[in-house]
């Protein structure tokens, strides 16, 4: 069964073609990075109108390099919910004229639970009930994964999700965009016991995530407790570094912790980490040491499949085409 996906969610503008939910026969991802970066993050505008430029294009090139036609498709697959509206809309309208024109059901997908199958596509032994741990720039989640189409929410962030925490914290210390890939290479040169910087756990056993304060307390140890500290103090190198290292263990202690938490209360069989911030290489060491501790298998995608890609999107489209989960022409783009 052939399954053509489509993601437009935020700044990656994706298409693919799988076959029976696991082999991926063309992935292509146009990341938006470079329009970005001057800004210092997303720009909703600029996202969508490099969407409608490319997504034609995309989807020609995804059907090219599968080696199949548009009547070959079986199913259609479009994230409709959660991303930007403007961005939504975009991949929403061209899944359903694909789905009118040669008359193929088309299947609604939410994003976070598309990452969280990103692990399916590349590990055979993946069992349920799972905690899943989807960690990105628009989001922090914890999910109780009952199967590969039935995710419940167990906790979340009440304030900043991770990635964006990364984000503003790599602005402030005057690094590039996005700032989770810069952080994590400049965390493998710092000590990341050298600040204290808080970790915020919420009241006791939630399961919710804040880093909000976390963020301010790096602003204010960057350029002190009035923001008015001169440019000729700022840091060296090497404390840039141990800054880096610092905040960065802060994050997956608390994201670590959380994860751990509601695996023993919820006994269970699996944890599945994806999302773009699921690519830091310290979060998965960290939690692969947890794992062989508590005894519970850990799954993460390749880099390539944690950002926001289209063959997870069509990748779970299978599964809820089995299930005679079929949206139609009806849905709407949900932001």
């Amino acid at each position: 069964m052939l399954i053509l996906g489509i993601e437009t969610s935020c700044d990656e503008t994706s298409v693919a073609v799988v076959k029976n939910g696991r082999e991926i026969l063309s992935n292509i991802i146009l990341s938006q990075n470079k329009l970005h970066r001057p800004f210092g993050g997303v720009v909703p505008e600029i996202a969508c109108r490099a969407h409608l430029e490319s997504i034609i294009g995309i989807i020609h090139n995804a059907v090219t390099e599968a080696k199949v036609k548009l009547a070959d498709i079986n199913a259609i697959a479009v994230v409709n919910s959660p991303g930007l509206i403007g961005a939504l809309l975009i991949g929403v309208t061209a899944a359903k004229t694909l789905s009118m024109v040669f008359d193929i059901p088309l299947i609604a997908i939410h994003h976070l639970h598309a990452h969280i199958y990103a692990n399916n596509l590349e590990h055979d032994a993946v069992s349920y009930p799972a905690i899943s741990l989807v960690v990105s720039g628009g989001h922090t989640t914890l999910f109780l994964s009952e199967k590969e189409t039935k995710h419940v929410v167990l906790g979340e962030t009440i304030d900043d999700a991770a990635g964006e925490a990364f984000d503003k914290v790599s602005k402030i210390l005057g690094l590039e965009y996005p700032g989770g890939p810069v952080i994590d290479k400049l965390a493998k040169k710092g000590n990341n016991k050298a600040i204290p910087f808080p970790r915020v756990y919420l009241e006791k056993n939630s399961l919710d995530f804040s880093f909000s304060g976390l963020k301010t307390a790096v602003l204010y140890y960057v350029k002190g407790q009035d923001l008015n500290r001169p440019k000729s103090t700022a840091q060296s190198n090497t404390d840039i570094a141990d800054i880096s290292a610092s905040f960065q263990e802060a994050v997956i202690d608390v994201l670590v912790h959380k994860t751990v938490l509601a695996s023993k209360r919820y006994n269970v069989r699996s944890i599945l980490l994806g999302g773009g911030v699921a690519a830091n290489s310290r979060l998965r060491e960290k939690l692969q040491e947890t794992s062989q501790e508590i005894r519970v298998p850990v799954y993460y995608p390749s880099i390539k499949l944690c950002t926001d890609n289209a063959a997870m999107v069509a990748g779970l489209a299978y599964w809820k085409y089995l299930e005679g989960d079929i949206s139609g022409l009806h849905i709407e783009a949900i932001p």
